[in-house]
């Protein structure tokens, strides 16, 4: 996957267009990602003993991975891959060719 938990994303399509956050959440087999503060859903609870009233509770839903761009320096970028002489692979920018640190 080319992104992780705690990079800076912002989204390219869809309702929440131009929007940016952290990613909270990386689901690798669904191909999706929580992304703070973008695509609130609304979900019914049931009341509980924390919650005796119940009501309804918004929290963020899953967004494909497709639709997301890491933002590194302020700008969108791709995300290229490239091997150190030690033999760690790091991700690195397409438009600057800087190391992307989280």
């Amino acid at each position: 996957m080319h992104v992780k938990k705690g990079m800076i994303v912002r989204v390219n399509s869809g309702n929440h267009k131009g929007e940016e956050g952290k990613i909270l959440h990386v689901f690798p087999r669904l191909n999706q990602v929580i992304v703070e503060g973008v695509n609130f859903i609304r979900r019914a609870t049931r009341p509980t003993q924390e919650n005796p009233s119940g009501g309804f509770v918004e929290k963020e839903a899953g967004i494909h991975i497709s639709n997301v761009t890491v933002v590194h320096g302020g700008q969108p970028t791709r995300i290229g891959y490239k091997f150190l002489d030690d033999g760690t692979k790091v991700r690195i920018s397409k438009k600057t060719g800087e190391e992307i640190e989280l």
